[in-house]
C-alpha cells in the first residue's frame, strides 16, 4: 500500500485492534512478558515458533505472548497504541511511520528473513522458463504498497520487464483471496507465499518457475521492531529477545527441514506434514531464514531501492535513523554455536 494509504489505514485499524487484542495484559509471572504481533501466521517465521517450542525466550527469562495481527497497518497500530511491545512485520511499516513524522520512531533490532517469501507460480508446467513468457500474459500480484508486491515488481524489472506495461498486472485482490482467484481461473501467473505454492504443485493447480526470494536479494524482509521509547526502558528484555531469536536462527540452520516441520507443528495443525517439509526445505534452500538478527546496510539500501522502484518513497531514511544492530551484535557474542 502507499504511505498515504498506510498512514489513513492505521487510524482505522486503531480501535479495532484496541478493541480485539485488549485482553493481552501482563499477567503474572516471575519472567519478563514480552507481547510479539506478527503480521501472520507462516513458515516463513519458522524461527519465532522454534523459539517458542524450544523454551528460549524462557532461558533467557522472558515470556512470550503471540498474537497475529494481519496487515501492516492493524500490527503497527497494535504497537503504537502500546497493545503490542514487539512487531514481527516487515521494515518498510518503520519507513511509513518514520516519514509521517513520528516523534517515537519504531527501531528496527532484529531480523528474521532476509529474502522475499514469494514464488512465481504458473498455471501451466514450464520445463525451461524464460521471464520474457510474462509478456502480454496476466499477473495476478500482490497488494500495491506492499512488500511482496515491490519486490516482484523489482525482480520483473531487473529482467527488462515493465510489470505495468508489458503485461494486464492486477493488484486489487485482497491476500486472502490471491490463491482462490487463481483457482477459479484469473490470470496466467500468480504470486503466491508457502505453504500455497507447495499445495498448488501437489495438487496440479499450479507450478513453481521462479523465486521472487532469490531475484530480489537480501532485504530486512521481516524484522522484530519496537518503539524507540521501549528500548530505552527495557535494554536487557530487548537484548534477551534478541539472543532467543538467534539461539532458533542457528538450531534452525543445524537442522533438516523435517526435524523443524516436527517442532513448529503446532503452529500449522490444518498443514499437510510433507507439504510443510517441503515448504521449510524450499526457504531453507533459497536463504530465506535469515542466520543472524542483523539488520545490516547493504539490506537496508536495497529495500529502499526496492520502495523507491516501486514509487513509494518520498525520501530514502538512512539505515542508522531506524536499525539499531548493538543488540543483535552483543547477541552473536553471547550465543554460541
Amino acid at each position: 500500500m502507499s504511505k498515504r494509504v498506510f498512514g489513513m489505514l492505521l487510524l482505522v485499524a486503531l480501535l479495532v485492534v484496541t478493541a480485539s487484542l485488549a485482553g493481552c495484559g501482563k499477567g503474572s509471572s516471575d519472567k519478563k512478558i514480552i507481547r510479539i504481533g506478527e503480521v501472520t501466521r507462516s513458515l516463513f517465521y519458522a524461527p519465532q515458533y522454534v523459539a517458542i517450542e524450544k523454551g528460549f525466550f524462557e532461558e533467557e527469562g522472558l515470556k512470550v505472548e503471540l498474537t497475529t495481527t494481519p496487515g501492516g497497518d492493524k500490527t503497527m497500530t497494535a504497537l503504537l497504541s502500546g497493545v503490542i511491545d514487539v512487531a514481527l512485520v516487515g521494515s518498510e511499516t518503520s519507513i511509513y511511520v518514520y516519514q509521517q513524522g513520528s516523534d517515537d520512531p519504531i527501531i528496527n533490532f532484529a531480523q528474521l528473513t532476509q529474502t522475499d517469501g514469494t514464488f512465481l507460480v504458473a498455471r501451466e508446467k514450464i520445463t525451461n522458463f524464460d521471464w520474457n513468457t510474462l509478456k502480454g500474459k496476466t499477473f495476478l500480484g500482490q497488494r500495491k504498497g506492499g512488500m511482496p508486491q515491490m519486490a516482484g515488481e523489482f525482480s520483473l524489472k531487473k529482467h527488462g520487464i515493465d510489470p505495468h506495461a508489458d503485461m494486464e498486472l492486477i493488484q486489487n485482490v485482497d491476500f486472502a483471496n490471491i490463491a482462490p482467484a487463481f483457482s477459479s481461473g484469473t490470470g496466467d501467473y500468480v504470486q503466491l507465499f508457502e505453504p500455497t505454492a507447495s499445495i498448488f504443485e501437489k495438487e496440479g493447480r499450479g507450478y513453481v518457475v521462479a523465486s521472487f526470494g532469490t531475484e530480489s536479494g537480501h532485504l530486512p524482509y521481516t524484522v522484530y521492531m519496537t518503539k524507540g521509547s521501549f528500548i530505552n526502558k527495557n535494554e536487557k528484555s530487548v537484548q534477551a529477545f534478541t539472543n532467543a531469536i538467534h539461539k532458533a536462527q542457528l538450531w534452525v540452520a543445524n537442522n533438516d527441514a523435517k526435524t523443524i516441520a516436527d517442532v513448529v507443528l503446532p503452529y500449522f495443525k490444518n498443514v499437510d506434514p510433507e507439504i510443510l517439509v517441503n515448504s521449510i526445505d524450499r526457504y531453507k534452500q533459497q536463504g530465506s531464514f535469515a542466520s543472524d538478527p542483523i539488520v545490516d546496510e547493504a539490506e537496508w539500501n536495497n529495500l529502499l531501492d526496492v520502495i523507491t522502484s516501486a514509487g513509494e518513497l518520498e525520501k530514502r531514511t538512512e539505515h542508522d535513523v531506524l536499525v539499531n544492530t548493538s543488540f543483535a551484535e552483543k547477541a552473536i557474542t553471547a550465543v554460541k554455536k
